[in-house]
């Protein structure tokens, strides 16, 4: 089967004003874009213009999954790491940008009846992985019909 080239394109962005490390949910927000898009069926995609943090589609129900991938990680890839020659910005600088690498930047997920379509147990996050808050800005892209 062949499939149609999208006939749509909408584009929009927002801001994500974080704490500092940890996660903040996005879902809603990237959902009210989508909506807005006029989009039907299609593909969603979600960046962050950032290094230093990520984006990752995880449980929603339970908050200890998301403080247990952050121990793990903290544990994978430790802030102030001799191994690391980058620290202007201090000893979470480099760990921050491994972190952001390793977990990603952007998300791609189905569009379908005008919403994304996500798992009974699934949010969109930001993984924010400075110490300090941060204002973080998401360029979404909806395409399809």
């Amino acid at each position: 089967m062949r499939a149609a080239p999208a006939d749509h394109v909408a584009q929009n962005g927002f801001t994500v004003h974080t704490r500092g490390r940890g996660f903040t949910e996005i879902t809603d927000k990237v959902g009210e874009v989508v909506a807005a898009s006029g989009v039907h069926t299609g593909m969603v995609n979600i960046f962050s213009l950032h290094t230093s943090c990520s984006l990752l589609i995880s449980e929603n129900a339970d908050p200890t999954v998301r403080e247990d991938l952050e121990r793990w990680l903290a544990r994978a890839v430790p802030d102030g790491d001799g191994i690391f020659q980058h620290d202007e910005e201090g000893p979470d600088d480099m760990p921050a940008h491994v972190r952001a690498i390793l977990t990603g930047v952007s998300l791609v997920a189905p569009v379908h009846g005008g919403r994304i379509q996500l798992g009974t147990w699934q949010g969109i996050y930001l993984w924010e992985h400075r110490l300090d808050p941060h204002q973080r800005k998401i360029t979404v892209t909806v395409l399809g019909h």
